[in-house]
């Protein structure tokens, strides 16, 4: 009796112990999110309900005229257009990504290292300088215009740069590794045997993929869909460099009312609505990730 005793006295002295260590733990993390995403956060917010200095900076005089702004045609064509090509960009990676993701899973384990470590090389490169490459590619001087013209197939160089066609090839040459790398980790836990036993009930290829790889591999693609529409739907320094100042996205607008412009409360109404558009997909995951 007196053993036991001790032992429950004991207990929740332990339980203590844990919990302290546990609060200890987190402490750094939740120091950094508080100085470094929470603070930041409440003050875009907090400003973009005041008025813009006359000088720049902040007049702290509430007002709703930031947001009613952007009922104008003009915003609202930045806002489409951004949708536009970030979607397209999605999902054009997701096409590219997939087979891809196939091909390197069914590889042996050599190949299948040596292909991962060829998806992930364009990390090791800063993502300015590969962005700042396409111009190389895509100028009128550039390897593909040449390219063309050495084999007689245009008289004229392609306007190919500062196009929209540019902005899309730069976005997704940036952002397919984000698309190819979830949809490996789906597939590589994938049970092969589950497609051999829907050929072996009659299923062809097609009906294999719909009834079994699809639904299985439905999560990755989502994950994927998220990382690469996200920062695709808020990119600048792509659109910036290969879009010139013929194809103006979200992003761009934005550094432009904070940078050129010194326009920081629309530019914060700006920043909360370019948050909202992007928490859409991120509840549709966590709510296909609940449903499953």
């Amino acid at each position: 009796m007196t053993l036991l005793k001790q032992h429950q006295s004991s207990s929740p002295t332990l339980e203590t112990r844990q919990q302290k260590t546990l609060l200890i733990l987190l402490l750094p993390a939740t120091i950094w999110l508080l100085v470094f995403f929470v603070l930041p956060l409440i003050f875009v917010l907090v400003c973009s309900f005041l008025e813009r200095g006359t000088y720049g900076g902040i007049n702290w005089i509430f007002t709703l005229s930031n947001y009613q702004r952007l009922v104008s045609p003009l915003y609202w064509g930045v806002f489409w257009r951004s949708l536009q090509l970030a979607a397209l960009t999605t999902l054009v990676c997701l096409i590219i990504a997939y087979p891809l993701a196939f091909f390197i899973v069914t590889r042996s384990p050599r190949w299948r290292n040596l292909l991962l470590v060829l998806v992930i090389i364009p990390f090791w490169t800063n993502f300015l300088v590969r962005t700042y490459a396409w111009i190389v590619i895509l100028g009128n001087e550039g390897v593909i215009n040449s390219v063309l013209k050495s084999l007689q197939l245009i008289d004229q160089p392609l306007t190919l740069l500062f196009t929209p066609f540019a902005v899309i090839i730069g976005l997704i040459y940036g952002y397919l590794p984000f698309m190819i790398l979830p949809l490996y980790a789906t597939l590589e836990r994938l049970d092969f045997a589950l497609i051999e036993a829907a050929q072996d009930l009659g299923a062809n290829d097609l009906r294999s993929f719909l009834r079994v790889i699809f639904p299985l591999t439905k999560r990755g693609m989502i994950a994927g869909s998220i990382l690469v529409f996200i920062p695709a739907l808020g990119a600048f320094i792509t659109p910036d460099i290969l879009g010139g100042a013929k194809t103006l996205m979200l992003g761009n607008l934005i550094q432009n009312q904070f940078l050129q412009a010194r326009n920081w409360p629309f530019g914060s109404a700006l920043s909360m609505i370019l948050m909202g558009i992007i928490l859409i997909p991120v509840l549709i995951y966590f709510q296909t990730s609940t449903d499953d």
